[in-house]
């Protein structure tokens, strides 16, 4: 007899599970208890759905499966930052951080297993791309990590950012209903307006973001605002130039009225100049916007430096003069595998 292969059951619409429960002479209520169980309470085995019967159990768990992700690896930072390197079903590694900064809790969740972007000073942009995470991993990091901030700081997460391994916008159904999943009141219940997703750069998804009027807040990677630097740093702008992805931005605004946040980080000696800072004032002042001026988090694959304190200084303040929003954020995490990629690639190997 051929064995069947179960269904990933937090690939199911409620309705899915609805019609399954009736065919097989169960409760069509019972689906819903289910989904509070899959997502409200992220139980990992039909076992724990107590409120369910014996039988009804074993037949879930006969035609179901759940595949959540677990902690590989967990590196606690002096400054309260923790990085973990969190377990797939199939073996992959991605990467999930909690960020503790008053008065915010920030968790930083990847959409990607490994990133097809080879932007030449992240740690991801040296792995291969293996695969998109489906919205359910997606959402196990935010669970996850909201547990550490639970037990190590006695508080919740205050805010998401999709800023860790892999392009969001190259994930773009997954992403959104991770983000649905995450906000729902049958879910995690958070705002969409402590959702920030961020991009390299994908000017036909960032129009696409406008055209489904996304509540989410939308965070560009820039970190040069001259073709000839960005395309050196990052290939994605070849074919996303700066123009192109101007017009892709005013037109998300004018979709969503929401404004756009600016992620730079500053290299030394490459775009750390007055004249750097103010090519970005000319590429931001075309609609409401923020600018993150970030400390860079040196890797071993990478000839980058972090840009001198003095200079990171001067950067944002003649920013500032300009009218420019602007915040430093400060590197976090020195004293472990900080930047994003580092801890996944390193342990890749030692996988169990």
């Amino acid at each position: 007899m051929i064995k069947t292969k179960k269904k990933d059951i937090r690939k199911m619409t409620p309705d899915q599970i609805k019609d399954f429960l009736t065919e097989n002479g169960e409760k069509g209520f019972r689906a819903k208890q289910i989904q509070d169980w899959l997502w409200k309470s992220s139980v990992k085995s039909f076992d724990e759905m107590t409120n369910l019967s014996k039988k009804t159990r074993e037949l879930l768990s006969e035609n179901f499966e759940i595949l959540p992700i677990s902690t590989f690896k967990a590196q606690k930072s002096s400054d309260g930052t923790i990085k973990s390197a969190f377990q797939l079903h199939d073996k992959h590694l991605v990467e999930g951080v909690l960020i503790p900064a008053e008065p915010r809790m920030t968790a930083c969740i990847s959409s990607q297993v490994g990133c097809s972007l080879t932007c030449s000073f992240c740690a991801t942009g040296y792995m291969d791309r293996k695969r998109n995470l489906d919205a359910a991993e997606i959402y196990d990091q935010v669970v996850a990590i909201n547990e550490q901030a639970m037990e190590n700081f006695n508080t919740g997460l205050s805010n998401i950012v999709y800023m860790g391994m892999g392009e969001p916008l190259l994930n773009y159904k997954n992403v959104l209903e991770s983000v649905e999943k995450i906000t729902s009141p049958n879910g995690l219940g958070m705002s969409a307006k402590r959702i920030t997703v961020s991009t390299a750069g994908v000017a036909k998804m960032i129009k696409k973001l406008g055209d489904d009027n996304v509540k989410f807040n939308l965070a560009l990677s820039l970190h040069a605002a001259n073709d000839e630097k960005r395309n050196k740093i990052m290939p994605i702008n070849e074919q996303n130039n700066l123009n192109v992805l101007r017009d892709a931005l005013k037109y998300f605004f004018s979709k969503t009225k929401s404004p756009v946040t600016y992620e730079y980080i500053v290299f030394n000696n490459f775009n750390d100049s007055i004249q750097d800072a103010e090519e970005l004032y000319q590429f931001t002042k075309h609609l409401p916007s923020k600018v993150n001026i970030i400390e860079y988090n040196p890797i071993s694959e990478a000839d980058f430096l972090n840009a001198k304190v003095d200079k990171i200084q001067k950067f944002a303040d003649y920013l500032s003069k300009k009218g420019v929003n602007v915040h430093i954020r400060r590197s976090r995490g020195k004293d472990i595998d900080a930047a994003c990629g580092q801890l996944a690639n390193k342990d890749k190997n030692k996988k169990k």
